[in-house]
């Protein structure tokens, strides 16, 4: 299992589009993927769970991938929650 605490560096923060992206990126590992924020935590490839996160620009938030392709998934979603774009 890795763990890490990443800082969300999309503009608009996790909205509908980008959460439905982070949940396609998610999607395309067998692992399971994590996100947690205070004392919530869900499954990363829950578009409804994701949802209820609400998190804003700036915030940072502890990802847990557990599974075979644990590294390259967790390299994929912190590559996608460090992009300043979308």
């Amino acid at each position: 299992m890795v763990t890490k605490k990443i800082k969300i560096q999309i503009k608009s923060g996790l909205e509908a589009r980008p959460v439905a992206v982070l949940v396609q990126v998610a999607s395309q590992y067998s692992s399971k993927i994590y996100v947690e924020c205070e004392d919530k935590k869900v499954n990363a490839k829950s578009i409804m769970g994701m949802m209820t996160l609400g998190l804003a620009a700036g915030e940072e938030v502890v990802v847990s991938a557990d599974g075979e392709d644990e590294t390259n998934a967790m390299e994929e979603i912190e590559k996608y929650l460090s992009a300043a774009k979308a």
